[in-house]
């Protein structure tokens, strides 16, 4: 049976990718400390479950391929909240937000186009370009500023004839990055003068620790250029909610976005019924997970700093940091901390850095992605042993 090379040519996760070595390990009754994934352990809002068992049709049909008209409005009003206005037609929902990811790619980009991303990006977006045939011109923030955006003339070398996009998360995942006044502007400048489509995956907007945050749909001039990513799973820790959404004010992007959805029919109706519900959780959610990712945030960031030869920046936002490890390979690493070494029966999971680049296959080798998604007891634990793993590990090069 022929493999499509189109398949062939999508990588695979380095967040997933070393999950059948962590199964063997669990299964062989090793408790594993997963720093390698973004799946929040805050509990899910009990009116998610309050909306799906609400719902409770005679016939559970195809819901309208736009989306369920209460979610729809739902968003509307939280985004209202952040004086941003968007109108019924704006709003396409999606099954999470990584369904919203690929109808943007597919709606802007042809086989052979390619989208400017800043190094290191969230690196399933690899996936999702290379589903479509394409390619990712990658653009190295620098770690020692931590990782603030590429200057104007590092962005405009990476921008030619094919290029059709510039993909950002903001927060940034993996580095945590928040752009300031300047950095928006700068690029929205270089949106504009090139013509190209600014999709902005802002999943993580409020998971903000150091000063404020704001979006990119509050800049009016972006209007027509603008793609906006979405998700209840951070924001609500509802991951396996699936329930996303793809914004956009360009009426012409709107009807090519609407054949999207109309072609996978429709999203589930249960689930855009609880997550409908979750935009109802009261605003003091939001303090008591903002207090806990804080201190979650300066556990993990003491814990690094007492490592000899760790190199950090201290994140902004999200709940990521990208760290460099005084190892040969990370990922040879992390395979080596799953199955040869462990404190008490017990050992941490992280994910290699490399597959977080695309302009160098040297890039990340020695780099790490580290999700401080733990209670602190747990996460000081995992640190603990991630400490003593950098000191035995055969292949440090401290």
């Amino acid at each position: 049976m022929y493999i499509s090379q189109r398949s062939l040519n999508i990588p695979t996760s380095p967040i997933r990718k070393l999950a059948p070595i962590a199964n063997r390990a669990e299964k062989a009754g090793r408790k594993i400390y997963h720093l390698n994934i973004g799946q929040p352990d805050i509990a899910t809002p009990e009116s998610f479950y309050e909306g799906v068992a609400a719902c409770h049709p005679k016939v559970l049909a195809y819901a309208k391929s736009q989306g369920d008209e209460n979610l729809i409005k739902a968003i509307q009003k939280y985004y209202e909240g952040w004086n941003i206005h968007f109108d019924f037609d704006d709003i396409y929902i999606t099954n999470g937000g990584s369904e919203a990811l690929a109808f943007a790619v597919m709606t802007t980009c042809d086989p052979g186009d390619n989208i400017v991303m800043f190094e290191p990006f969230y690196a399933n977006y690899k996936s999702f370009v290379g589903a479509y045939n394409v390619e990712i011109n990658g653009v190295p923030a620098d770690p020692a500023t931590g990782y603030r955006m590429p200057s104007r003339e590092q962005i405009e070398a990476a921008i030619n004839d094919r290029t059709r996009a510039i993909l950002i998360t903001h927060p940034g995942n993996p580095t945590g990055v928040i752009y300031n006044a300047e950095e928006m502007k700068r690029l929205s400048d270089i949106v504009l003068e090139h013509d190209l489509t600014l999709i902005a995956d802002e999943v993580y907007r409020e998971f903000v620790y150091d000063g404020d945050y704001t979006s990119f749909a509050s800049l009016p001039e972006l209007n027509d250029n603008l793609v906006l990513i979405d998700s209840v799973s951070k924001r609500y820790s509802a991951c396996g909610a699936r329930s996303g959404c793809v914004i956009t004010r360009n009426k012409a992007l709107q009807a090519e976005l609407l054949k999207s959805c109309q072609a996978r029919l429709a999203c589930p109706e249960l689930e855009m019924a609880g997550a409908a519900a979750l935009y109802s959780t009261p605003k003091s959610y939001w303090a008591d997970v903002k207090a806990e990712y804080t201190k979650r945030r300066d556990t993990i960031k003491a814990a690094l700093a007492a490592m000899p030869g760790v190199i950090f920046s201290q994140p902004k936002g999200a709940f990521y940091v990208m760290v460099k490890l005084p190892v040969d390979n990370t990922e040879s690493f992390a395979k080596w901390l799953l199955e040869d070494f462990s404190i008490d029966n017990e050992t941490v999971m992280i994910t290699p850095g490399s597959g977080f680049y695309a302009s160098n296959p040297n890039l990340g080798v020695d780099e790490a992605r580290l999700a401080y998604v733990l209670n602190c007891q747990d996460l000081e634990k995992a640190m603990h042993i991630l400490a003593e793993g950098l000191k035995q590990y055969p292949g440090r090069t401290l």
